[in-house]
């Protein structure tokens, strides 16, 4: 279906949707993606899917980069879905059972599914998979962190498993629900986790596509499972997926990505850039979908245990002294928000009370500087002490940077350097990145982080999950109240007590510890041509592509 009218941009949130529908079709369409009114969409074809970034390893239990968990939530499945309202559904599980202390999950598993090289999926996998993550010899970045307090997967029989915790876990169901705790075959598993890295066949799951292969520096192609028969209900039909194909192309210029879709060389294209949002809208045969990511939103985190941002009054002089209002605007031409929580807007346990909390005040951080002890200038006008220069350093790796961040980050330079505090922004090659930022040897560091449950907080704060040992703690903060209640937090359902210990952690890590800058709320702006239909994301903001189809 063709739009009769020029593109147009909706905002979806997905606090209020179950499903998100990103069809390209105008409103004559359903919400089950169908491409006319009582047709089935037909089944063949490929869609091609332009990407801003390409992983760096194609591991799930490994790599933290939510681009990875993208492209392999067509691979691997999950023990159960949740849906926007934290309503959890069975998927490769029938049913389950929690404890009432929460310390152990018993799920009962659907028969019949293979993995795509034959191999069934049973318990034994489910524990293969637990039990390689939870191994400190995986170096897991990131699925380590969704099992929390993890003991055992026990196989009571081939279709029962028993997963336990040494404490009370009420996270673990939502971990649960996204592909970094999805199921890759236990043969895969042995081949190594260099095999895994490099993707292409040795990527074996139970989805309904296959990763058929990986092109560095240009794509990954997927292809249909014609075996897969066990879709979530939530799916608008059973069976085998509509395309054949999938193509995700590495496209990482904004002007490129933005070109290959309005000539038609891609289908979809993800995280177009905010000044070219009219340049799509002139396009009659597209349209825009604003999509802002649940989890943690872009930001800065301050090491509380190194050189200058050791002292709370500097960290709290980068905080005013940054002119986050005027960046934002400038940079991302409106289209996308400031955020001032470390938690985006469309994540449970959202504290809304922090808005306007840090507002740019330039001469407030001069004093805070002072009072620090920062009362010398230097010839370029940085600030000194004891013949110091005040500088802080912020490593950054350009091929993995998206979104326009440099831009971001020299904005913020050039307001840091007026209150005289100098930032070292290198550019780091990715090996090098990675092996600084897991010794802690930076005194900013910055990302944004996908999960839809406030428990992210507990990777991000909880004193226990440091980088060294594979959490997001990059602010590498020891405060035994944060502590406290993101414990209390991940140890009870009651949705009431979980939101307002989240909100305390919001506050203190903000306005008491200065731990974090938090900088703007993460914001897919997905292009997608009228000749495809279906595209839904989860409440996670993974691309769900088994109803995508050719409209």
């Amino acid at each position: 279906m063709r739009l009769a009218r020029p593109a147009r941009l909706t905002l979806i949130t997905t606090a209020t949707v179950a499903t998100l529908a990103l069809s390209a079709c105008g409103s004559s369409s359903g919400s089950d993606g169908g491409t006319a009114a009582g047709a089935a969409p037909k089944a063949g074809g490929t869609v091609t899917y332009a990407l801003d970034v390409e992983p760096t390893c194609f591991d799930l239990q490994v790599n933290p980069q939510g681009i990875t968990a993208d492209i392999e939530r067509g691979v691997v499945d999950s023990l159960v879905t949740v849906d926007a309202k934290g309503a959890f559904h069975p998927w490769l599980a029938t049913s389950w059972k929690v404890a009432p202390d929460l310390k152990s999950y018993t799920f009962t598993l659907r028969d019949g599914v293979r993995f795509t090289d034959g191999t069934p999926f049973d318990a034994a996998a489910v524990k293969a998979n637990f039990d390689r993550i939870a191994d400190p010899k995986t170096k897991s970045q990131y699925a380590a962190t969704l099992l929390g307090p993890y003991s055992s997967t026990e196989v009571i029989d081939p279709h029962t498993v028993k997963v336990s915790f040494t404490k009370a876990f009420a996270p673990f169901l939502q971990g649960a629900s996204t592909p970094s705790l999805g199921f890759y075959s236990p043969k895969s598993l042995t081949r190594g986790p260099d095999a895994l890295c490099a993707g292409g066949s040795s990527i074996i799951g139970t989805g309904p596509f296959v990763f058929t292969s990986y092109t560095k520096g240009q794509s990954v192609t997927l292809t249909k499972n014609p075996a897969y028969n066990w879709a979530p209900q939530q799916s608008t039909h059973t069976g085998a997926a509509y395309l054949d194909k999938v193509v995700f192309r590495f496209l990482t210029e904004d002007p490129v990505r933005t070109g290959a879709v309005t000539s038609g060389q891609v289908d979809i294209a993800t995280s177009i850039a905010p000044s070219d949002i009219r340049t799509v809208e002139a396009d009659k045969n597209l349209s825009i979908r604003k999509l802002q990511d649940p989890g943690g939103s872009y930001a800065i985190y301050l090491n509380t245990t190194r050189g200058a941002t050791a002292d709370v009054k500097v960290r709290q002089a980068i905080q005013l002294g940054t002119n986050l209002d005027q960046i934002i605007k400038t940079v991302y031409f409106g289209q996308y928000q400031r955020s001032w929580s470390p938690l985006t807007p469309s994540t449970p346990a959202y504290d809304a009370s922090l808005e306007n909390s840090l507002k740019f005040d330039p001469t407030k951080a001069g004093k805070l500087l002072d009072e620090a002890g920062w009362t010398g200038r230097d010839a370029q006008g940085y600030r000194t002490k004891n013949g110091k220069r005040l500088t802080v350093d912020w490593p950054w790796n350009p091929p993995h940077t998206r979104e326009q961040r440099a831009v971001v980050a020299q904005g913020i330079q050039a307001d840091l350097k007026k209150i005289g505090i100098e930032v070292s922004h290198p550019a780091l090659d990715i090996g090098a990145f990675v092996a600084l930022a897991g010794t802690g040897q930076y005194d900013l560091y910055d990302f944004s982080w996908t999960q839809s449950d406030p428990d992210i907080l507990r990777g991000f704060f909880n004193s226990a999950s440091t980088p060294a040992t594979g959490g997001q703690n990059a602010a590498n903060l020891k405060d035994p109240q944060v502590d406290e209640w993101t414990e209390a937090g991940a140890a009870t359902l009651d949705k009431a007590k979980r939101t307002e210990l989240y909100a305390k952690v919001q506050r203190q890590v903000v306005l008491t510890d200065a731990a974090v800058l938090p900088v703007y709320v993460p914001t897919k702006l997905v292009v997608v041509s009228d000749k495809v239909s279906g595209l839904t994301v989860d409440p996670n903001g993974k691309p769900l592509l088994y109803d995508l189809h050719r409209a």
